[in-house]
């Protein structure tokens, strides 16, 4: 399992009228939390596409326990249990202080710029490898 922990803090534009956190937002804060985690494997999303490495999500889901509000500070945990294959798996929570306020998944598969499924880049699944991730 290869876990990172990425910080957000509510901004006022990202409330409603009830002023809650938009539900919407909730899978830009996973975007962020999952290009952090790239970045903090050394593997930076950007980099991968330079190389022909595509992420695109094939699903989403979201789990809604508290809401979250204006200037609420925020962690998102993202986590990765298994090494990556052609899918790769992602997992998040979302907690204020101690706190679990909502929880998800995306799924993502491996694709060339031509919208083929490709295996990853080896050096992804090596640093999986590496930092503890499941076979």
């Amino acid at each position: 399992m290869i876990q990172n922990k990425t910080p957000i803090r509510v901004r006022y534009v990202e409330t409603d009228a009830m002023g809650f956190a938009h539900h919407a937002n909730y899978l830009a804060w996973f975007e962020l939390a999952r290009i952090e985690f790239m970045d903090a494997l050394n593997m930076p999303y950007k980099d991968m596409e330079k190389e022909g490495y595509l992420l695109p999500v094939l699903g989403a889901h979201l789990k809604y326990r508290k809401p979250a509000h204006f200037d609420d500070h925020l962690i998102v945990v993202c986590t990765a249990k298994e090494k990556p294959r052609i899918r790769l798996k992602m997992e998040y929570e979302v907690f204020r202080e101690e706190t679990l306020i909502a929880t998800g998944s995306t799924e993502h598969a491996f694709m060339n710029p031509k919208g083929m499924p490709i295996r990853p880049p080896k050096k992804f699944v090596d640093l999986f490898e590496q930092n503890g991730a499941d076979a």
